[in-house]
């Protein structure tokens, strides 16, 4: 029995024994690996993040009616550039039945009042012409009269307003015509002939007749996530890129970035805005899509590699890259980097321009497939 043991422990390991020196054997025959090597390049490194949003005008200027009543007639379209003070539309207006009588009523009364200082005044320059009264009291019987003249007068004008919304002798207070307040482009025109519109006042906003803008002051409005926004600040240079404007892009400097952000589908955005420096004739519609790409660093011509090529001590964090010294023989050098794309990264200190850097992580060519 115990020989017999002894027997299968010597056969196992003779198997063993040809087993490592077969492995050993597959092993020599392994052609051995051979790394690849890349050379510094001379690049400029930009490290950006992206903002989405849109192009809008700078300042949008309402046109509003200060009259109410119904859109008779329009003389403008948008995309039209108009001046200061050219016609927009004019009103019809529908009076109120309640006011215009209010309205009649005081012309009537003061019609009376008047009648009744005319008689008066008659009187006392018939008396103050005879001597009777003294001419303090003929003039205080003048400044009545005219008085009354002046509120009736007043009260025409005001039922006037009411009735057709302008007057004689009050220049463009209150006009049935509505005039652009300022130079730009037509950007919207809201209402139609025959829409009713309401006077804008301390009450209420007013119907808007018109959308002016100057559009050759835009700017970029967009929104950044919370994980990004405290990597920006006021003064970065933009770069815009318009969807709909192919192979053009726009500088632009951030203008603001919102002290409060808002939550949207789970994550807290931050408004920003940027001013656009448009250096050519190049018409950018409001509203169109665009990108911001804000330039967080910048390094011009530099020395740069791959980032993949560098490596990181497991104990310092300290970045390094393996140097060709000889036939596949390679030397670590330490090394100081800068500004990172992340694919490129500058190399501030640590090697040289001509240096052969080992391609530490590259991968295998793939195994061919043989069918059985």
């Amino acid at each position: 029995m115990k020989k017999v043991f002894t027997i299968i422990i010597l056969a196992v390991i003779a198997v063993s024994f040809v087993g490592a020196l077969y492995y050993l054997y597959q092993k020599n025959q392994e052609d051995p690996v051979t790394y690849e090597t890349e050379t510094p390049s001379e690049q400029t490194i930009v490290k950006k993040t992206v903002a989405t949003g849109s192009i809008v005008p700078k300042e949008e200027v309402l046109i509003k009616p200060n009259i109410s009543g119904i859109i008779d007639e329009i003389y403008i379209e948008a995309g039209q550039k108009i001046k200061s003070g050219d016609l927009i539309a004019k009103i019809r207006v529908i009076p109120n039945v309640s006011s215009l009588q209010s309205a009649k009523d005081q012309v009537a009364t003061a019609k009376i009042n008047l009648d009744n200082e005319q008689q008066n005044f008659d009187r006392q320059k018939a008396l103050f012409d005879k001597g009777v009264i003294s001419e303090n009291d003929y003039q205080n019987a003048e400044v009545a009269y005219k008085r009354a003249q002046q509120s009736y007068k007043s009260a025409e004008q005001n039922y006037e307003i009411i009735k057709t919304g302008t007057t004689s002798g009050i220049g463009t207070a209150a006009n049935t015509l509505i005039r652009s307040t300022v130079d730009g482009m037509v950007l919207d025109v809201p209402v139609k002939t025959g829409n009713q519109v309401i006077e804008s006042n301390n009450f209420n906003d007013g119907t808007t007749i018109a959308t002016l803008a100057d559009v050759d002051k835009m700017i970029f409005e967009g929104k950044v996530d919370e994980s990004e926004v405290g990597k920006i600040k006021e003064g970065l240079p933009l770069e815009i890129t318009v969807g709909a404007i192919e192979n053009k892009s726009f500088d632009a400097v951030l203008d603001y970035i919102a002290p409060k952000g808002v939550e949207e589908n789970g994550a807290i955005q931050f408004d920003i805005k940027g001013s656009l420096q448009k250096a050519d004739s190049t018409f950018i519609r409001a509203g169109l899509s665009a990108n911001a790409s804000i330039i967080l660093a910048k390094a011009d011509s530099v020395l740069a590699i791959k980032e993949a090529l560098v490596q990181f001590d497991p104990k310092t964090q300290q970045p390094f890259v393996e140097v060709e010294t000889g036939d596949q023989q390679f030397e670590r050098k330490d090394l100081e980097l800068g500004v990172s794309d992340g694919i490129n990264v500058e190399v501030k200190n640590g090697i040289a321009k001509d240096a052969q850097i080992k391609v530490w992580n590259q991968l295998k060519p793939a195994q061919a497939f043989t069918a059985n």
